[in-house]
């Protein structure tokens, strides 16, 4: 489908918006701002008339370019600190700070809640001049932001990333007439809905996969692959029923736990592989990437791991944080090297500890003490499923395979989620820039050229 164009076009003397409608003005950003006011971070709320809700940056949705619709952050605001601050359906916020290598600062959303509210310390509440359209506005900041306006005027001190609002709001760009911002917000509230809608769908569709990997493990390491086979009760509560002809025993029983601890800073170790918890995904089995004792200046005592042992992470047992050593390596104290005996395989081991009903029992046991995290001594009492070897290997075949199946599928579908965030991202540019002419698209009425 091509979309129209406008009939006649002028250089805008500015590279990033090229050529824009011929009618339409060029001008400074601050020609659309009537103020910005710097957000208040308050007190503790105090359960009184001073409360009120806060909007922080991380409550801003990048994506719809709007603020969420919950905002859970209350503070103690004073009346006098509340004047011009707060918040009215329409506003624009503009991140004023923060920000990072991925998500820059800049970020401009709008405010489409009828309830009082004010902004946090890192951002400003941004009004535009009388008879501007704020929708347009807003689709026109996030087209300043995609092209990097935002970057080229930023600070950065001790981490902390700062706009330079006055270097940013002398940045050049078009005013369409005002009949035309609310025909373009108009159009753009229609076609964006359009394609977060599509992305909420591949949302849920990894969402169900997700559901659907987790229960596929917990099935299979629990009751075996065939249907058909008779069940037996396992004696353990959160276990149930097993297969009649697998065996039910403890860590202490079949898994090496490995003790001692090694020097990374020895010459004999520090050019080996260390394995982390930010190493590895959480809930998949997959090492992410690897790093060596001596690249991540590793000084305090790792454990020692054979290739082909599980290394399972004890702290925040929740994340579910397990991988098999590609090779001998290392790993923090943080995790645990397990390997089982000759009548239990890693890889169902790893299977195991990545079903649910583990990770349940790992995140009670973890609950008892200040650290989330499960002591050697809670992991060697759980008791575990055993099936015969060759049933185990057939398990971890099946379970290798499925994963790899349902991963792909999600990346799919990932995929297409960032295929429509671009396509969302240059639809904005091109309506906001008068790429697109969509004064017949709408039913707003218009203003003759």
């Amino acid at each position: 489908m091509s979309l129209p164009k406008y009939p006649e076009y002028k250089d805008s003397g500015v590279e990033w918006l090229g050529s824009v409608p011929s009618h339409w003005k060029v001008d400074r950003l601050k020609a659309a701002v009537q103020s910005c006011k710097n957000g208040i971070w308050g007190d503790e709320p105090k359960g009184d008339e001073s409360d009120i809700p806060c909007v922080r940056v991380a409550d801003f949705d990048r994506i719809r370019l709007v603020v969420n619709e919950d905002v859970p952050t209350l503070r103690s605001v004073t009346d006098k600190e509340r004047i011009g601050r707060l918040l009215k359906k329409g506003d624009l916020l503009l991140e004023k700070s923060g920000g990072g290598d991925l998500k820059p600062v800049g970020q401009v959303v709008l405010y489409q809640s009828e309830n009082a509210a004010v902004c946090s310390n890192f951002v400003a509440r941004l009004q535009l001049k009388e008879h501007l359209v704020s929708g347009f506005w807003n689709y026109a900041f996030a087209a300043t932001y995609a092209a990097g306006l935002n970057t080229r005027c930023t600070n950065q001190t001790s981490g902390i990333q700062n706009l330079d609002q006055e270097r940013y709001f002398n940045e050049t760009a078009i005013f369409p007439p005002v009949a035309e911002q609310a025909a373009i917000a108009e159009f753009l509230d229609r076609e964006t809905a359009k394609i977060d809608a599509l992305i909420a769908e591949q949302e849920k569709l990894i969402v169900l996969l997700a559901e659907k990997r987790q229960a596929t493990i917990s099935h299979a390491v629990t009751r075996g692959l065939n249907p058909a086979a008779p069940m037996k009760d396992s004696g353990v509560e959160w276990l149930g029923q097993v297969p009649a002809h697998w065996e039910v025993m403890t860590f202490q029983r079949c898994v090496y736990v490995q003790e001692g601890q090694v020097d990374p800073e020895s010459d004999e170790y520090s050019s080996m592989v260390l394995i982390a918890p930010n190493h590895v995904e959480s809930a998949s089995g997959r090492l992410l990437y690897v790093e060596t004792a001596q690249e991540q200046a590793a000084q305090s005592g790792k454990y020692l791991c054979r290739g082909g042992d599980v290394i399972y992470s004890k702290i925040r047992p929740g994340l579910r944080k397990a991988c098999i050593a590609p090779s001998d390596c290392l790993c923090s104290a943080d995790m645990y090297p397990l390997r089982g005996n000759e009548n239990l395989s890693n890889t169902f081991l790893l299977w195991f500890i990545l079903s649910e009903q583990f990770s349940a029992l790992a995140v009670l046991e973890s609950e008892r003490v200040a650290m989330p995290k499960i002591n050697r001594e809670s992991l060697k009492a759980v008791w575990l499923p055993i099936p015969p070897i060759n049933e185990q290997i057939a398990i971890g075949n099946f379970l290798n395979s499925e994963a790899t199946r349902l991963d792909a599928l999600g990346e799919e579908a990932q995929q297409a989620i960032e295929l429509l965030k671009e396509r969302r991202a240059a639809l904005i540019a091109a309506v906001v820039t008068g790429q697109i002419d969509v004064r017949g698209l709408v039913d707003a009425p218009q203003e003759a050229a």
